[in-house]
């Protein structure tokens, strides 16, 4: 657009010019106002041609800039394709895992005693997924409540469940 008013402009230039110098005007007055008319196109088309470079200016600044996000951007997907195949990737390990676990849960519960059995899966709720705790330091891992010798005699019996005395999570000492 600014390209096509300048060509237009120097156009203009060009006639009023061709006007000026052709000598078919003879009166002074009409030289005078051709000769103004040419001087204010000019000034006019030096303007026109300051803001066509300005904007020439300005679009290879926004080319570059532009560049610059095209840039960026392939990165950040290049990244984050690649945080997805490893999120896959880990994603499955898990669903593996778990499916392992499962089948070795699976195997041991069918070896429990019913009654044992509802009295874990209750713990297990109520204490946010925890229901046994170890002796650890002649303590409960889960509380650190220090358990008595006898307690922890208690938890090293297969005889009957031994229940901490503050969490009251199942005790075990193997």
């Amino acid at each position: 657009q600014s390209e096509a008013e300048v060509e237009k402009q120097s156009l203009k230039i060009e006639q009023t010019e061709a006007s000026l110098y052709s000598g078919q005007v003879h009166n002074p007055k009409e030289l005078q106002d051709l000769q103004m008319d040419v001087a204010s196109l000019k000034k006019h088309l030096g303007t026109l041609e300051e803001r066509e470079l300005e904007a020439m200016l300005r679009a290879e600044e926004t080319e570059k800039e532009l560049n610059a996000a095209s840039e960026k951007l392939a990165e950040a997907q290049s990244r984050s394709k690649n945080q997805n195949q490893d999120l896959a990737k880990e994603s499955e390990a898990l669903n593996r895992d778990l499916e392992r676990l499962e089948a070795e849960r699976s195997a041991v519960i069918g070896d429990l005693d019913e009654q044992a059995l509802r009295t874990y899966e209750q713990l297990r709720r109520q204490k946010r997924g925890v229901a046994i705790a170890t002796v650890n330091e002649d303590a409960c891992s889960a509380c650190g409540t220090t358990l008595t010798a006898s307690q922890q005699q208690s938890a090293r019996s297969a005889a009957q469940l031994f229940y901490c005395p503050t969490c009251g999570r199942i005790v075990y000492s193997g």
